[in-house]
């Protein structure tokens, strides 16, 4: 196996130092290679919006709105202490009607 110069000593992401025997015994494992078959697959990103939270990712919707508007969003999201994309979101809810079958 290749030798590393290192000017100093490696550590975990919680800021461990990682000695030399533990280096080697877990470059040795990723060397004889690791079997996924039996991995469980973790999602990333956001959770989706639809339910359940495992039917994939949520719709995503553009608009274009005037510049007045967005500002009094904006502070009303601030006031409220939610984002912008939560206002619109409900705004649009209430709107449609979702799950009303408009």
């Amino acid at each position: 196996m290749a030798r590393v110069r290192r000017t100093e000593q490696p550590r975990t992401s919680g800021g461990d130092l990682l000695h030399d025997q533990v280096v080697e015994a877990l470059a040795d494992e990723a060397e004889r290679g690791y079997e996924l078959g039996g991995a469980e697959r973790v999602p990333v990103g956001r959770p989706s919006l639809s339910a359940p939270a495992a039917a994939g990712r949520s719709p995503r919707v553009n608009v274009r709105i005037p510049a007045e508007t967005y500002e009094a969003l904006r502070r009303r999201a601030r006031e409220e202490a939610r984002t912008v994309s939560d206002l619109a979101r409900e705004a649009l809810v209430q709107y449609v009607g979702e799950g009303r079958g408009r």
